[in-house]
Order: structure tokens, then C-alpha cells, then sequence
């Protein structure tokens, strides 16, 4: 099977590291638990939110796929539908302000592995990540490479592993990467403009029909 062009992989994961990196609540909450409780603990965390991604991985490839070929009327409505959502999520980060007030961790100490099952089970069963799949990935599929769903599930797996490493690292530099936040306030302002001006950017592209 076709593997995926490097001009190809290289936008997808340019979009998708920036977009990892924005401040939200699974990187918020590997920060606070690897401040609270250890590296280890925010490592194991971190990886687990991060290969919750390969449950949606899976449901876009089939799900996507098989609505393509059901119905390519339905199909384009999922794109102008994942395409409005798309401008949602950018006017949301745009408007952000940065706040990089993490959840606090307040539970008793776990081990490694039940953070871990914690992590991959918060981000699998997040109905909002399914959605971000399903309006993400798509944009990144080029008709001439092949089989849709072959093609989602490599974007997907990029995704997973860039995701899993990123949290991962964070969870490690915790106790540095907060307190550089913290006397750097504008940096997350930052990062969440150049992610929404991203989401923006794809879903106009969507619903312009390019």
C-alpha cells in the first residue's frame, strides 16, 4: 500500500504538533501530575492520553471510508460539518487568553499503570476528540495516494505518536516547562493563536470547497 507523501506528512505534522502543544486540559493535566506526583507518574499519564488516539484513529478510518462509500452526498455534509466545527475551535483559541491555571491532581497517588489506564481511557471515551478526528484528519487525505481509510489510519497513527512522545516529554519536564509557563504567560496566548489561526485555515478550506 501507498505510504503517505512527505510533503503530505510533513503539513500534517507541522499542524499537529502545533495543535498538541496549544494549552488544553490533557496537557494541563500531565503538567500537574507530573509536578504532583513525579516524572514517572506524568510520563505514564502522558503516554496514556496520548494512545487513547487510536481508538479515534480507527473510527475515522472505517467510519469515513465506509461513508464514502455509502453515500458521497453524506460524505461532503460531514465535511462542511467538520469544517464549521473546524472555525469553532479556532475562534475558541484565538479568543483564549492563555490561562494556564492546570486541574490540580488532588487524588492519592497511583501507580504508574493505573495512570496510564486513566490517561488512554479519558482520551478514548472524549466524545470531543472523536469529533476532532473526524473534522481533522480528513483534510490531510489526497485522492491520488490511495485508499481513504488506509491513508486516515497512518495520519492517525502519526498523530497517536507525536501525541503520546509530547506528553510524555511533559510529563518528564513538568516541574520546568510550569514554571516557564507561569513567568511566561504570553507564550500560551501565543501558541493558542497560531493553533487557531490552523484550525481557521482548514476549515475555511473545507468550506470554500477546495
Amino acid at each position: 500500500m501507498t505510504l503517505l507523501a512527505p510533503e503530505q506528512l510533513l503539513a500534517f505534522l507541522s499542524a499537529s504538533l502545533l495543535i498538541t502543544l496549544a494549552p488544553g486540559p490533557d496537557n494541563l493535566l500531565v503538567l500537574s501530575i507530573g509536578a504532583s506526583q513525579g516524572r514517572r507518574s506524568g510520563i505514564a499519564f502522558g503516554l496514556g492520553c496520548g494512545l487513547g488516539c487510536l481508538s479515534h484513529t480507527l473510527l475515522a478510518a472505517l467510519g469515513v471510508s465506509a461513508l464514502i462509500a455509502a453515500s458521497p452526498l453524506a460524505f461532503n455534509g460531514l465535511r462542511l460539518l467538520g469544517g464549521a466545527y473546524l472555525m469553532l475551535l479556532g475562534w475558541q483559541a484565538l479568543r483564549s487568553r492563555g490561562g494556564m491555571q492546570a486541574p490540580q491532581a488532588r487524588a492519592a497517588p497511583a501507580s504508574a499503570w493505573q495512570l496510564f489506564g486513566k490517561g488512554l481511557l479519558a482520551n478514548a471515551i472524549n466524545p470531543k476528540v472523536v469529533m476532532f478526528f473526524l473534522a481533522f484528519l480528513p483534510q490531510f487525505v489526497a485522492s491520488e495516494r490511495g485508499p481513504a481509510a488506509w491513508q486516515l489510519a497512518q495520519l492517525g497513527s502519526v498523530f497517536t505518536l507525536q501525541a503520546a512522545a509530547l506528553f510524555a516529554a511533559l510529563g518528564y519536564f513538568a516541574g520546568q516547562v510550569g514554571a516557564w509557563l507561569m513567568r511566561h504567560g504570553n507564550a500560551a496566548v501565543w501558541l493558542d493563536r497560531m493553533a487557531g489561526t490552523v484550525f481557521l485555515g482548514l476549515g475555511a478550506k473545507l468550506l470554500v470547497g477546495f
